[in-house]
């Protein structure tokens, strides 16, 4: 018993000699003392502040120096970021899309991409630069930001393939739904609205239902439209049979070839548009591509790797799609399309059969 004592009584001592020399230490730096307060710690170094003082504003306040061009982006991006973002920013399993959206933000499936949503390109780098790549955050350089940035822009449309972003051109850049976004006034339009006494009895003349929804789940589409309600869409007479569809010969490429083909077009469909109203993207659009020589569509702006290719004669036929379709880089070297290639000779022959099928040949 007296031994544990003992223990007891040097325990506590010890106990009481750190206290003493932490209240030492704190004497030496002493915090300022504040209002309901304990004074502990002590005024953050610059050092400290610089460390966490990264973040980039619109306004380019936080901009490093440096720059980056859209090839040397695309280098980085195969790298660090096509493992969960997709080769061309269409995404991998759930991972976000990061290209292609334009037009959506109105309908029902509305994607927010960069180029269709982001408002500012500020909060591109700055993403990038505290957050990215995933598991390896603030491993890249100022300059491999800018690089990975302009080619973020590249795979949105915004610029060429020649395009270098520094911090000399950054708030040159407009971003292309910049211009829905409005200042927050909320304070002085809604707040004052909700804050009024609220009205509960009497608060109108009249009440009227103007629409009827077809589908109860949703608005109608037409404002002041009177739809008939869904429950109320039966006819007094059936409706006539319609009439058989004229029978069609059988000609062309496969039809389950050109529905596996169309599946894997999805992967390329952020670049490439195929069909009627097809246009040029980040890459050319695929209409009468089967026959054609290399690099042959009007308006678009071809690497000299596919320039070179189609000035030594080279044409889209069944054997050189193939190749490209399984090896883009190793079939046209230098080219700068990022696509890693189709896995098998069975993959290239149903996108191939796609693109005639959807895209038609050349004449």
């Amino acid at each position: 018993m007296s031994k544990s004592v003992e223990m007891m009584k040097k325990l506590a001592l010890c106990s009481a000699l750190v206290v003493v020399g932490a209240g030492h230490a704190l004497a030496e730096t002493p915090a300022p003392a504040r209002d309901g307060g304990f004074g502990l710690g002590r005024t953050a170094l610059p050092e400290e502040i610089a460390a966490w003082d990264i973040d980039i504003r619109p306004d380019g306040l936080g901009l490093p120096v440096g720059s980056g061009d859209v090839y040397t982006g695309e280098e980085l991006y195969i790298d660090n970021c096509a493992a969960c973002h997709g080769d061309f920013g269409e995404a991998v399993g759930r991972w976000p899309v990061l290209a292609g959206g334009r037009g959506t933000l109105d309908g029902e499936d509305p994607h927010k991409t960069i180029g269709s949503y982001w408002p500012y390109l500020s909060t591109v780098w700055d993403y990038v630069h505290r957050a990215m790549p995933y598991g390896g955050a603030q491993s890249l350089s100022n300059d491999d930001v800018y690089a990975i940035t302009a080619y973020l822009m590249y795979l949105n449309d915004m610029v060429d393939d020649d395009f270098e972003l520094s911090n000399e051109n950054f708030l040159e850049v407009a971003m292309p739904n910049e211009a829905a976004f409005l200042m927050d006034d909320r304070a002085t339009t809604e707040l004052t609205a909700f804050a009024a006494e609220p009205c509960m009895e009497n608060c109108r003349d009249s009440v009227a239902i103007t629409a009827r929804a077809t589908v109860l789940s949703v608005t109608p589409e037409t404002e002041g439209a009177a739809a008939t309600p869904a429950a109320v869409v039966e006819t007094a007479t059936a409706p006539a049979p319609a009439a058989a569809p004229e029978p069609v010969a059988s000609a062309g490429p496969d039809p389950e070839l050109v529905a596996a083909g169309e599946a894997l077009f999805r992967q390329c469909a952020s670049c490439h548009q195929i069909g009627d109203g097809a246009n040029n993207r980040t890459g050319p659009m695929l209409n009468n591509t089967f026959g054609a020589p290399v690099g042959s569509h009007d308006g678009f702006r071809y690497s000299p790797a596919f320039v070179a290719a189609r000035d030594a004669g080279m044409v889209w036929d069944e054997a050189s799609l193939t190749a490209f379709l399984q090896d883009p880089r190793g079939t046209i070297a230098g080219n700068r399309m990022a696509f890693r290639g189709l896995r098998s000779p069975e993959e290239a022959a149903a996108m191939i059969a796609y693109l005639r099928a959807t895209g038609g040949e050349a004449p």
